[in-house]
């Protein structure tokens, strides 16, 4: 394991500080799971159409996208902390916003902003991991935070579900409001994980820089590209089973909600099979097989959902597949990504999670689209996009990456520590 960090971090502090990263970087299932079970609520108050409710889930994940572009290079230069803290007071006063916007269009707005400020603690829980570890204890560390990361898509509707029989949608986002405090004041304790000497520019023109650094690193790029696809394919699948369940099926919330943390259960067991895998398989080939068990099962949803109207049954197994080997794609293919990235660790970072955002905002609206055939449009884009993010895995894997990647890739060996601590000299024997 490769440890570069302050001094005052120490062993018995790891476990806690794990599990707030991990609470962290669920800001994105979070912010958009929680108030799913109140969106035909929210179109109802506040006499709007479901596509325009659907656009505050589109501006929740554009603004996740383009925060963590913001707060990626910010914290290359600032140091991880400030930026964390700073985001985390932005998103409890966006969420305070949302629970009074007093119409559609203040919502979308508020919803965009809250999702720049939330993205601080997507991308920088991931650049502090990466700060942190490297090889396959990266991958392993990883791997623990998808636990919580899929524990998040399980509670959150569940919660949101049971806030809306006490009280309206607006009581969903004062309790995210109250979410952003409570770790606001944990993440003050966490240490800064980037020492000034190791701090790099952070103008936001820097970003441009990195980025063409980066785009010369085609193991980078090829992981990156099919994270992107893996996760923009989780998103569909967020925004389209409301619509599919309730609306194609006409299920009612609460079996929503058990299909929902039945696949979840699935993504969690999945990551920490992987977590252990790497300790025997390399990463690479966990990532591939992984990909190709989730094309195979979005192909699968696919090939039910154009039959007609099949049992739900019958959609749900393959789905199922999809959402659970996610759980061992996603944590490795990031360890790979980000392997050889430590300079600019935040950039990095801030792109791995950027790009998945970004394509999910553009695909989010057209997954609610199809009526009664929200299954089969739903089921286009999943296995477009699972299949796409194949050659760029075997791209990936055919460039063999530079030397050093290759010695930092998860389940290769260890790479050396990057702070040698001397033992203190002791007298002449």
């Amino acid at each position: 394991m490769e440890t570069i960090v302050a001094p005052s971090v120490r062993p018995r502090r790891r476990i806690a500080m794990l599990a707030v990263l991990g609470a962290l970087s669920s800001f994105g299932p979070l912010s958009m799971d929680m108030y799913l079970p109140s969106t035909p609520t929210i179109a109802a108050n506040l006499h709007a159409s479901q596509a325009l409710v659907q656009l505050t889930l589109s501006g929740c994940l554009a603004g996740l996208a383009i925060g963590q572009l913001v707060a990626g290079p910010v914290s290359d230069g600032l140091g991880r902390k400030k930026p964390l803290l700073a985001g985390l007071v932005a998103f409890t006063a966006l969420s305070v916003a949302c629970a009074a916007a007093p119409d559609i269009g203040a919502l979308i707005v508020f919803r965009f902003l809250q999702g720049m400020a939330g993205a601080g603690g997507v991308v920088l829980s991931l650049a502090i991991v990466r700060d942190l570890y490297t090889g396959a204890e990266l991958a392993r560390v990883l791997g623990s935070l998808m636990l919580v990361f899929g524990l998040a898509p399980v509670l959150a509707p569940v919660v949101g579900g049971q806030i809306l029989r006490f009280t309206s949608w607006r009581g969903v986002f004062g309790v995210l409001a109250a979410v952003g405090l409570v770790l606001l004041l944990l993440a003050w304790f966490l240490p800064e994980t980037l020492p000034p000497e190791r701090r790099t520019p952070s103008r936001l023109h820097q970003l441009a820089a990195d980025s063409r650094s980066l785009l010369h690193d085609r193991r980078y790029v090829g992981y990156t590209l099919a994270i992107a696809c893996g996760n923009a394919a989780l998103i569909t699948y967020i925004s389209a089973l409301p619509f599919i369940v309730e609306d194609a099926y006409h299920e009612s919330p609460q079996l929503f909600s058990v299909f929902f943390m039945i696949n979840s259960i699935g993504l969690v067991a999945m990551a920490q099979l992987g977590v252990r895998l790497v300790k025997r398989v390399p990463a690479a080939r966990v990532v591939l097989l992984s990909q190709v068990v989730m094309a195979a099962g979005a192909v699968g949803f696919l090939a039910a959902a154009l039959t007609g109207h099949p049992p739900l049954a019958v959609l749900l197994v393959p789905l199922f597949f999809f959402i659970s080997f996610f759980g061992s794609m996603r944590p490795n293919a990031t360890a790979i990504a980000l392997a050889s990235q430590g300079a600019i660790a935040g950039t990095a970072s801030a792109w791995v999670g950027a790009l998945p955002f970004l394509v999910g905002a553009g695909l989010s609206p057209l997954a609610g689209l199809g009526g009664e055939g929200a299954a089969t449009v739903a089921g286009i884009i999943l296995a477009a996009l699972c299949v796409a993010a194949l050659p760029f895995l075997l791209l990936a894997a055919g460039t063999g990456g530079s030397g050093e990647a290759r010695r930092r890739e998860p389940g290769n060996r260890p790479a050396r520590p990057a702070v040698v601590r001397r033992r203190p000299r002791r007298g002449n024997r």
